[in-house]
């Protein structure tokens, strides 16, 4: 775009390319980040620091307990930003989202330890955990809409894996972070090793540092325009008064089949960052691959990297293919992948570990993972009307979060503490819920020639 036709554009209240890529990139890196940020610390810290010591399992899974509890205050963000984002616009919505989940993050930072004030360290860790997971069932899809609904109609996959960006950027950014304060806070025996000083202060850094990102996102978001689509629906009357009580009424098997539509990609996602990193890094005596911390996160970032290509190369594909027939494919994919899982890793149990096995299976985790997450940020909203648009894709995308993410870091700790350190119960849950994605996928329609514009005419009488 030219440097006059910019200008056009910011004269005229339409966003420039460059306005969405940033609106829709910036703020889910940012809430990725948050989340990913306590996903690592959950793993590694918290159990040591928030709860009771005596039994490390039952730590570590009172920790994924309160990782997955933020799941469960998703959708009720989602209905509550889902209401704002179709009544009084995206922008707006989105610069509220933003602001809560990075002021929860901020304070977690600050939260004294069970060693300082006994069960109460847990429960405020709770509840702004339960803050966090209110903010981002809101984010994720308003910032799908400021890219789609701003988007060339054949070009809405490619603009809906931006704000899908924020993932691996986030995880990238929120990891990497991690291991710089643990090497700069070394072990008295080894770099790698967790510190006294790191288990006591270094860990809060991340957390404090969500502020500085959260003024970044500020910045871009305030000076962004409401979407064109949306102005269209205020202009042609179409807002409506409840649009929850409108898209249980009218869209509720898109509800659902959005749902499980994306399971299979939550479970995938927590399973090869959060999950994994408990498994990998867990010593052989207590049915672990012994991998260092450091060396493990550093492996996974690698992985991550061809996250985020595959999620940007999935646009082009979807707009080509269609999303239905791209999601299908992958998600079979995803099934065989599970059933994989003992070939990886379980090999490893009474041996020396082998790394480079070891990131082979991220590093195809990550891929399938792209390709599955790039087109959801199109073919969410595109399953539903402009006017319950934010409603719908957000309460699909973050009941997902229950039924996938919150419960599959406690489900595969059980199996595979259940299995005797074994993977294969943890690669089977995985296989059942491509399958239970692939029943939606079939039963839903393709979306990819679904037209903002027309419908919009169309819903009016015009």
């Amino acid at each position: 775009m030219t440097t006059s036709t910019s200008s056009a554009a910011k004269k005229s209240g339409i966003n420039t390319p460059a306005q969405v890529i940033a609106a829709s990139l910036v703020g889910t890196t940012i809430e990725f980040y948050d989340f990913y940020v306590y996903a690592t610390a959950a793993a590694l810290v918290f159990p040591q620091l928030f709860f009771p010591k005596g039994n490390d399992t039952v730590s570590l899974l009172s920790s994924f307990a309160v990782f997955g509890a933020a799941m469960v205050a998703r959708p009720l963000g989602a209905i509550f930003f889902g209401h704002l984002g179709d009544r009084l616009g995206r922008k707006t919505t989105l610069v509220i989202s933003l602001l809560t989940m990075g002021i929860a993050t901020f304070i977690i930072g600050f939260l004294p330890t069970y060693q300082t004030i006994g069960l109460w360290a847990p429960f405020f860790l709770l509840i702004l955990r339960l803050t966090q997971g209110f903010a981002l069932g809101g984010e994720w899809s308003g910032a799908a809409l400021v890219a789609t609904e701003n988007a060339p109609e054949n070009k809405r996959a490619l603009y809906g894996t931006f704000p899908q960006l924020g993932a691996p950027i986030g995880f990238i950014v929120a990891n990497g972070l991690f291991l710089i304060i643990n090497f700069a806070l070394p072990h008295p025996t080894s770099a790698v090793l967790q510190s006294e000083a790191f288990l006591a202060w270094g860990w809060r850094i991340p957390f404090w540092f969500s502020a500085i990102m959260v003024a970044i996102g500020m910045w871009v978001r305030v000076r962004l325009n409401e979407s064109e689509t949306f102005k269209r629906a205020v202009e042609q009357d179409k807002v409506v008064k409840s649009p929850l009580a409108d898209t249980f009424r009218f869209h509720f098997k898109e509800v659902v089949l959005g749902t499980f539509a994306m399971l299979a990609t939550y479970v995938l996602f927590y399973l090869t960052t959060t999950w994994v990193l408990s498994f990998g890094t867990a010593t052989k005596e207590k049915m672990g691959l012994g991998i260092p911390y450091t060396q493990f996160v550093l492996m996974q970032i690698v992985g991550v990297v061809f996250f985020g290509i595959f999620t940007l190369v999935a646009g082009p594909w979807a707009d080509k293919i269609g999303r239905r027939k791209l999601l299908i494919w992958v998600t079979y994919a995803i099934a065989i992948f599970g059933l994989l899982f003992p070939v990886f890793l379980d090999f490893q149990h009474g041996t020396s570990a082998m790394p480079w096995l070891v990131e082979v299976f991220l590093i195809v985790g990550f891929i399938l993972m792209g390709i599955t997450f790039g087109p959801m940020g199109a073919f969410l909203p595109e399953m539903f009307p402009t006017n319950v648009r934010y409603t719908g894709s957000a309460i699909a995308y973050n009941v997902s979060s229950i039924l996938g993410a919150a419960l599959a870091p406690i489900i595969a700790v059980a199996l595979w503490k259940a299995a005797g350190g074994s993977t294969w119960m943890v690669g089977v849950y995985l296989a059942v819920a491509a399958i239970l994605t692939l029943i939606s996928l079939y039963m839903s329609k393709e979306t990819k020639d679904v037209n903002y514009n027309e419908e919009l005419a169309f819903e009016a009488g015009l």
